[in-house]
């Protein structure tokens, strides 16, 4: 599985670019502001309905355009692809998988996975939970496709329940026994996958840092009671802030060195190799549990890495089996190896070379 072509139409500075991708090595470069993360950006809404770089879709669309849309084919096989869109129009956004209209943007990552690697990446382990369930459950969903039904079916009662703490709190147990449940299921989702992932967590973090880094989910609620027990105990508290504070949706994946969170105690080059490891154990995890190809965007790899670190980085991300798309200032880098296709970009514009 990899994406063999795409089309991006008004996405940040780029108005207009086609390119056909091998299943190897491609390399974009550019100048500082061409355009090269906003490409890698189109690819990466393309599998995900989302950026990597803001929450708000509409910040995607070209200045003075009403729209931004990303185009491409998947090659699932040497006979069979696989057509996506994805289009933003004001606050709205559609996805379409192979001509129909998809229920759920998830239906894009079952077609296209995708993930990303770029100077930011550090905040995977510098910055809140959020981003961090983000990281588990796109990996629990590719090995648990049911997973995304359990999400949506939380998501909804949670909303359901938080409405009620707002204007009927009265009604507010109504919504308890199906958010448990649900709940819980998608807890043990986590953890099955947590579990499975240490081997290769604890390989990529030792082959990257050198550093005994452990990572632990926390659920969302206390270890001693069911979630069931946990809502009937934060009931007040609920109703005081009118809003649900156990659950999934509160969970987190703490990431410790000897007891202490890593972004306390490691510097920001330090935490950019933890996260990669993070990255590169989880698509390790996916190969070998689901067979999948999945395809890795490196923007600027070599930032803030030099010597040692810059080669722990290429060993292991060369060593995965990933359809690879790698930016650059320069276009002799080879970093990963001679790319199969290298494109330039120029104020928004690419071609190939």
């Amino acid at each position: 599985m990899s994406l063999s072509e795409i089309t991006i139409s008004n996405l940040r500075c780029i108005e207009h670019a086609e390119l056909c991708l091998p299943p190897g090595l491609t390399l974009i470069y550019g100048g500082n502001g061409s355009g090269k993360t906003s490409l890698l950006e189109g690819i990466f809404v393309l599998g995900r309905g989302r950026s990597f770089r803001t929450r708000n879709s509409e910040r995607l669309i070209r200045r003075g355009q009403a729209h931004m849309r990303v185009t491409g084919e998947v090659q699932r096989s040497a006979h069979e692809s696989v057509r996506l869109g994805f289009e933003v129009t004001g606050a709205a956004t559609a996805a379409r998988v192979a001509g129909r209209a998809a229920e759920t943007l998830a239906e894009l990552s079952q077609v296209l996975a995708v993930q990303v690697i770029e100077p930011g990446v550090h905040r995977l382990v510098e910055e809140g939970g959020y981003r961090r369930r983000r990281w588990l459950d796109w990996a629990v969903f590719h090995v648990e496709p049911q997973f995304v039904d359990l999400w949506v079916r939380y998501t909804r009662v949670l909303k359901q329940r938080n409405a009620a703490l707002k204007t009927q709190a009265a009604i507010v147990s109504a919504w308890d026994a199906d958010l448990a449940r649900v709940g819980e299921a998608i807890t043990e989702s986590r953890q099955q996958l947590m579990s499975r992932l240490q081997p290769y967590w604890e390989a990529a973090v030792s082959a990257l840092s050198g550093l005994e880094v452990e990572l632990h989910y926390l659920r969302g609620w206390s270890q001693a009671l069911t979630l069931a027990e946990a809502l009937s105990a934060s009931r007040a508290a609920d109703e005081t802030r009118r809003q649900t504070q156990a659950g999934p949706h509160r969970a987190d994946v703490a990431v410790r060195l000897h007891g202490r969170a890593a972004r306390d105690v490691l510097s920001r080059g330090q935490q950019k190799l933890v996260a990669v490891a993070m990255v590169v154990a989880q698509l390790r995890l996916l190969q070998e549990t689901t067979g999948m190809t999945p395809t890795l965007l490196l923007d600027d790899p070599a930032a803030e890495l030099d010597g040692e670190r810059l080669q722990r980085f290429i060993d292991e991300v060369a060593s995965l089996r990933c359809q690879l798309v790698v930016t650059s200032l320069h276009p002799e880098s080879r970093l990963f190896g001679t790319p199969e296709s290298t494109f330039r970009m120029e104020a928004g514009r690419v071609e190939p070379i």
